[in-house]
């Protein structure tokens, strides 16, 4: 009897396939996307600001952990997708300048540079593939709306222009399910790894958890704690402060779709 074994070629990657809807013009949040694959954030910078900005990342590796870089003028990461391209890949960006948003266009063909050096900061789309896989709910993902996301009174670590406070995104467990998920997401450092907070959102300078200041609020019912994670759009509200003369990055919670494979993350 002969056996057919489907195999994956670039070509049929879900995440590619994900890419190629970015590139023709989808605009829908990634949280559940390409199971099984790494999601990044995205901190496209001028390259005399990168050098100060990857010691930033290198202070903070919570909420900046760098997963992959590009050489500058370069819209290409090989490491990360054979075919990505960083100006059309990703559903719906950012454009900074003097620190404010301009614009938030599906493609930045039209506002790349040579001088642009991006970084690929690690998702936490990807450790909730294993809170999943462990039977947890994620609320956000059964609403279909994006991770609600909050600006903290935590300090970053500072690096030339950029310091400020570390952004977290939530998600609400019961107790018991809370502790779990310190155990699981602990395992992923390179993805923010386990929460910096859990419960009192008030203790880091959260007045009302029902207003994030990015993404969609989400219901924490009276028997349920919110958790927090460092979170990737940190870099965001610091080039806010920074008041960066110019600055791409991705809209929260719609994400660059790596080839890489959240499996990789695990460190245990």
């Amino acid at each position: 009897m002969t056996v057919l074994v489907a195999v994956q070629t670039p070509d049929t990657l879900p995440s590619r396939k994900a890419r190629l809807a970015y590139r023709e013009g989808l605009v829908a949040s990634t949280a559940g996307v390409a199971p099984g694959f790494v999601q990044g954030n995205l901190a496209i910078l001028p390259a005399e600001y990168a050098g100060a900005f990857h010691r930033f990342c290198q202070l903070n590796p919570k909420p900046c952990p760098i997963i992959g870089m590009s050489d500058v003028g370069s819209p290409h990461i090989p490491a990360l997708g054979a075919d990505l391209d960083i100006r059309t890949d990703v559903p719906r960006y950012r454009v900074w300048r003097d620190g404010e948003v301009v614009d938030e266009p599906t493609d930045v063909t039209q506002y790349w540079r040579d001088d642009l050096v991006t970084f690929v900061l690690g998702c936490s789309f990807s450790f909730e593939e294993a809170l999943l896989d462990e039977g947890m709910p994620i609320r956000h993902i059964e609403q279909n709306v994006r991770v609600p996301m909050y600006r903290t009174n935590i300090a970053c670590g500072e690096s030339g222009p950029f310091a400020g406070p570390m952004v977290v995104s939530m998600r609400p467990f019961k107790p018991a399910d809370a502790i779990r998920a310190v155990q699981i997401t602990s395992r992923y450092p390179a993805v923010h790894g386990a929460p910096v907070h859990l419960g009192h959102p008030h203790l880091i300078g959260i007045k009302d958890i029902a207003k994030p200041d990015y993404g969609d609020p989400v219901p924490v019912a009276d028997d349920e704690i919110p958790v927090f994670w460092a979170c990737g759009v940190t870099p965001q509200s610091v080039i806010n402060a920074a008041k960066l003369p110019f600055a791409i990055t991705h809209s929260p919670g719609l994400m660059l779709v790596t080839d890489l494979k959240n499996r990789t993350m695990a460190v245990i």
